[in-house]
């Protein structure tokens, strides 16, 4: 897949941060691919390519730069946004489940044939599931190589390579160096087994104390806290329960992970930047609503609000039913009751008894229903469809449009959902000077499409 070239070259040739991640350049002269900010010296036109992955320049021979790391560039907000097959299954990749469950695995979750998916994704990103796979692999263990004193052969497997040889040959064709050169003179940290850290990289701007709040008020005890050496959480991962510490600093956000497996490093990884939206494009998002004379000032005293989603898409659908019409404090004390050492899965959910549910019967039958679905396949809520799965919950007894919309939002990354009959949503925007009546703000909110999740932030940032 080939990117218009006269648009991606004025932006490496700018430097534009804003373009890292969305595509990368690609150099036939030296063979090496790099980001559009790369501070290294422009190269001739008739030298670059311009191709929208890593694992689409590294499928073509190409090794990543050693100076700008593209391969640990912010991911495309296209793939985060769109809901559509391809958006669904780079979510699904970051996740790690090819390495899990391999690429029928990956299918069978999108409803697609293995060559089917296969034709779709080299079209759009220029390289199928195994090759972006692999990318990501040899990625996360350049980090665990580079930050950890684990051996290089527990490296290997822990980045999911079938072989040292394999990690060995891997590692050297996309960095041109061993694995023993991209260690050699590093002052490795000092870290309990199975502690790694990591920089999250995110576009510019982002409103850290935004997301921070967000956080705390909804935090509940055994789950989440929010502190002054940032924000810790509980995680549910393929292969055992972790735990994190993020801490948004100038130009990333520091992770310190605890992971019960290594394995679950890239799947850590990819949930700790869904949950901070840190592939956002905010430069994007604040031009549409900026537009709109009641927003303008409020963008522009907040710059970079993101929209808070979830390492658990079940726990979201969770938080949203027992939220819904009392407090954000009554909801707290309400999911205490429910949580153990971590957020209870669906499975869990579904064994305890009814006096766990300290909540009216019928919203207790509502998280069984949910519950149920969920346990028996019949609703994705971290990879699935986005209309698909609104319209799935709005057929369980107890869900309706405010329930599905705001786990479309917080669980399935949707952009666009919108909430006009939240008491929140309606006195923020009586605070901006825009309609409070249901009707009248849906119609006004048609000119915030596509990022209508990011003005409702917006505006319970008003209330």
């Amino acid at each position: 897949m080939e990117l218009d070239f006269d648009t991606c070259r004025k932006a490496a040739t700018s430097r534009d941060a804003r373009f890292d991640g969305v595509f990368v350049t690609a150099v036939r002269s030296t063979g090496i691919y790099c980001r559009p900010s790369c501070p290294a010296i422009t190269p001739k036109a008739e030298n670059v390519r311009f191709l929208p992955t890593a694992a689409a320049a590294q499928r073509e021979g190409f090794r990543a730069c050693l100076r700008c790391r593209p391969d640990a560039a912010p991911g495309s907000p296209d793939w985060d946004v769109r809901g559509d097959v391809v958006g669904r299954a780079m979510r699904l990749i970051a996740d790690g489940v090819v390495d899990r469950d391999g690429v029928p695995g990956l299918a069978g979750r999108l409803g697609y044939t293995e060559r089917h998916l296969h034709r779709m994704l080299t079209a759009e990103v220029g390289a199928g599931p195994l090759s972006l796979a692999r990318a990501q692999r040899a990625q996360t263990a350049r980090v665990l190589i580079e930050t950890t004193r684990l051996g290089l052969a527990e490296i290997a497997f822990a980045a999911g390579f079938g072989s040292v040889r394999q990690f060995n040959d891997t590692i050297r064709e996309i960095y041109g160096r061993t694995p023993s050169d991209l260690r050699a003179r590093r002052s490795l940290p000092e870290h309990d087994e199975g502690v790694v850290s990591v920089r999250l990289p995110f576009r510019a701007p982002l409103h850290a104390e935004a997301l921070l709040s967000f956080l705390e008020v909804r935090a509940v005890v055994g789950v989440d806290e929010v502190d002054a050496d940032g924000y810790h959480r509980v995680l549910r991962l393929p292969h055992g329960t972790g735990r994190v510490t993020l801490l948004p600093k100038a130009g990333h956000v520091a992770a310190t992970l605890h992971l019960a497996d290594l394995r679950d490093l890239a799947p850590a990884v990819a949930r700790c930047r869904r949950l901070l939206d840190l592939d956002a494009d905010p430069a994007a998002v604040d031009a549409v609503l900026a537009a709109d004379p009641a927003l303008a000032p409020i963008v522009g005293k907040e710059e970079g609000v993101r929209v808070p989603r979830a390492t658990d898409g079940f726990e979201i659908a969770v938080r949203a039913v027992v939220g819904q019409q009392i407090s954000v404090a009554a909801a707290r004390t309400v999911l205490r009751k429910l949580v153990g050492e971590a957020f209870p899965t669906a499975e869990e959910l579904l064994a305890l008894p009814d006096e766990a549910f300290a909540m009216p019967d019928a919203r207790r039958r509502t998280l069984r229903a949910l519950a149920t679905a969920v346990a028996a396949g019949e609703l994705d809520l971290d990879g699935g469809g986005r209309d698909e799965t609104v319209e799935r919950l709005k057929a369980l007894p107890g869900i309706g449009d405010w329930t599905a919309q705001y786990t479309a939002m917080r669980a399935l990354g949707d952009p666009d959902a919108f909430l006009p009959t939240d008491l929140g949503v309606l006195r923020g925007a009586r605070a901006a000077g825009l309609p409070d009546k249901p009707r009248a703000l849906s119609a006004h909110a048609e000119r915030w499409r596509p990022w209508r999740s990011y003005a409702v932030i917006r505006l319970w940032r008003l209330q």
